[in-house]
């Protein structure tokens, strides 16, 4: 392929500037962002990067808060956030209406808020949650195998390591797939894997909570208000984890030119999946389990102690699925580093595949593969961390930023209701990351003595 698409970005190196022009020197957007995409395809894309395994915590979130409060803050989460990235779509459409095409969430932030600084943020918060979600699939995928290898040969040798090993290099041969535009078949695997999975946990849990010997149902809530008001806040952090992505800048630029009114079908076709997924495995799971609910509902269903509370096959086949989809997770999440990479070591003016591009792009994207590897391995406390990171950054990039922008740049009048919603929105959310990061870093130290490095287990 040969210089740019006639869309382009706009220049990375003046993060502040906007420039209708293209860039034919950005690699980066000729061949990883490439715009040849339908709606359908950046619908399984945002359906990837938003419906995966943490659709299994929702019980755990709605334990934090009970029915009542449970379902309504899943129910205000679900619109918030539809509502957010609707109007992050509506910005990026006026931008390309009016000449300055973005196609990188930190350059539509730099040119809209005029900061050098914000250029930096929102680079350096996107790329700590991707990194840290990359790493995350390559652990829970590798626990996974490790699950069905216990299964099989309850006293073998291999140890969690090997298995993180063995996924890293499976990610190593799928990452050298060229563009996000290449993983659309994937991705559409990933979205039909994600409703398998649900559809079995969905089953389990109903015929664990039926059965006569079925743990008693308790739906109580801890008797100290302070533990109470903590829980509730570190569940809203889950969800707007569960629910948040911080790429759909990145996934509306794999869009055919011109991209206007696409997002919009994308995004229904996501929250159809987000609907069934989200509020059938949080109501079954919780049901089933109640106050005693684990932070991952699977793990519920294969009780350490006793024997499983579903059939081994529907239980074994769940697995399997979550694997599958964590390879695309990974995947997906890799897009905006493997971006950067080739915008700095690429030339667009030579083939996509030619050995200036190819042996580069393997190289790079080998060694990232093995950091995140290296991590996983070494952090099977990840999942805490995570927590963390998830308070801090995409509460930020997908709660707050896309309303920020959107009165930026749009310009609703302080008359009319829509700037003061964004606005509620944005002081709801700010003090709700707040709160939940200090309780996600309290988590973190309670659970500090069970850490250890390159640990067999993965921490809860």
């Amino acid at each position: 392929m040969n210089g740019k698409p006639p869309y382009a970005s706009v220049p990375e190196e003046k993060p502040g500037a906007c420039n209708a022009k293209s860039d034919p020197a950005d690699a980066g957007a000729t061949f990883v962002l490439q715009s040849k995409g339908t709606w359908y395809h950046a619908g399984f894309h945002l359906t990837t990067a938003i419906v995966g395994p943490t659709v299994l915590t929702l019980p755990y979130a709605l334990r934090g808060m009970g029915w009542a409060l449970g379902l309504t803050s899943l129910t205000v989460v679900f619109f918030v956030t539809y509502y957010n990235y609707a109007l992050m779509s509506k910005v990026l459409d006026h931008c390309e209406s009016h000449g300055r095409r973005h196609i990188r969430f930190r350059e539509l932030a730099a040119d809209i808020l005029g900061s050098g600084w914000m250029f930096y943020f929102v680079v350096t918060v996107q790329a700590t949650i991707n990194t840290g979600v990359s790493i995350g699939s390559i652990l829970l995928a590798g626990d996974c195998l490790q699950i069905m290898y216990s299964e099989l040969y309850p006293d073998g040798p291999l140890k969690l390591y090997h298995f993180i090993i063995i996924v890293t290099v499976v990610l190593i041969l799928l990452s050298q797939l060229p563009s996000f535009h290449s993983l659309r078949h994937i991705n559409l695997a990933s979205l039909l894997l994600c409703l398998g999975y649900t559809l079995l946990v969905v089953v389990g849990c109903f015929r664990a909570g039926a059965l006569k010997d079925a743990p008693r149902k308790d739906y109580s809530l801890s008797s100290s208000k302070y533990d109470r008001a903590l829980n509730a806040f570190s569940s809203i952090a889950i969800l707007a984890s569960v629910f948040g992505n911080g790429i759909l800048p990145e996934i509306q630029a794999t869009l055919a030119p011109p991209a206007a009114g696409k997002m919009a079908k994308a995004l229904r076709l996501c929250y159809l999946v987000i609907f069934f997924t989200f509020y059938s495995a949080a109501i079954s799971g919780y049901w089933a389990f109640g106050s005693q609910v684990s932070s991952n509902v699977l793990e519920s269903l294969m009780p350490d102690s006793g024997p499983s509370l579903a059939p081994t096959w529907l239980l074994g086949l769940a697995v399997v699925f979550v694997l599958l989809q964590l390879l695309a997770i990974g995947l997906v999440y890799s897009q905006v580093a493997y971006e950067i990479m080739e915008k700095n070591s690429a030339d667009s003016t030579q083939g996509m595949f030619s050995k200036r591009n190819l042996i580069p792009r393997i190289i790079l994207r080998t060694l990232y593969m093995i950091f995140c590897g290296f991590m996983a391995a070494m952090l099977p406390f990840f999942g805490d961390i995570v927590a963390v990171v998830g308070a801090i950054g995409f509460i930020p990039l997908d709660f707050i930023l896309p309303l920020l922008l959107y009165n930026m740049e749009i310009r609703p009048s302080r008359g009319k209701p829509i700037y003061w919603v964004n606005l509620s929105i944005m002081v709801i959310f700010t003090i709700v990351g707040i709160i939940g990061a200090v309780s996600s870093v309290r988590k973190l130290v309670i659970d500090a003595n069970q850490f250890k490095l390159f640990s067999n287990n993965v921490i809860d």
